[in-house]
């Protein structure tokens, strides 16, 4: 049943590296806040970097819930789900730290992802890991991985990033969470 481990390595890896889907889950320090839970796909927009560290893309939309729980107190929780194959769910909860666009880290960050990185690309989230643990999974449903949804990318690669940049500003809750936090740092820095 449930394991706990020391690092991300081996089969916890592979797992992780090959999960079409994940989930993030963070939360303000106020108790009347919004806890936020948010799916991410975009194949190869994850990454373990080490043994005790995972990294991902932060692609635009209209919210930055994550950003701003991040800016304010650092927890985060990631979970990737079997959704095929052997039954299995594996949790990573650590502290996450949005290295935005004008960090002197971005680029290094960003170039490896590869081919993942693309329009609309806000921060590149870098998780540490303080637990890490794997449970059954035995309730998780079978369901079919039929492709990647390619909206976002098509809809953001039409922008410039200047007409992004605007996006970004126009949206209630870009630069200031649902909670009234410091989300994304505005105006967006170019890339």
């Amino acid at each position: 049943m449930g394991k706990t481990y020391e690092r991300i390595e081996g089969r916890l890896k592979d797992f992780i590296e090959a999960q079409p889907l994940f989930f993030t889950a963070s939360a303000p320090l106020a108790a009347d806040g919004h806890v936020n839970l948010s799916p991410k796909g975009r194949r190869g927009t994850w990454r373990v970097l080490d043994e005790h560290r995972v990294a991902f893309l932060d692609f635009g939309g209209s919210h930055a819930e994550t950003l701003a729980h991040l800016r304010e107190n650092g927890r985060i929780t990631l979970m990737w789900c079997a959704f095929d194959g052997p039954p299995n769910i594996v949790r990573v909860h650590g502290t996450g730290e949005p290295v935005f666009r004008d960090d002197p880290r971005f680029p290094d960050l960003v170039a490896g992802f590869g081919d993942a990185d693309g329009p609309g690309l806000r921060a590149v989230v870098v998780v540490t890991a303080k637990l890490i643990t794997d449970t059954c999974g035995f309730a998780v449903p079978f369901l079919d991985y039929r492709g990647e949804r390619a909206l976002h990318a098509d809809y953001f690669g039409r922008k410039t990033d200047e007409e992004f940049a605007a996006y970004c500003e126009s949206k209630d809750h870009n630069g200031v969470s649902i909670d009234g936090l410091p989300a994304l740092p505005l105006p967006l820095p170019p890339r």
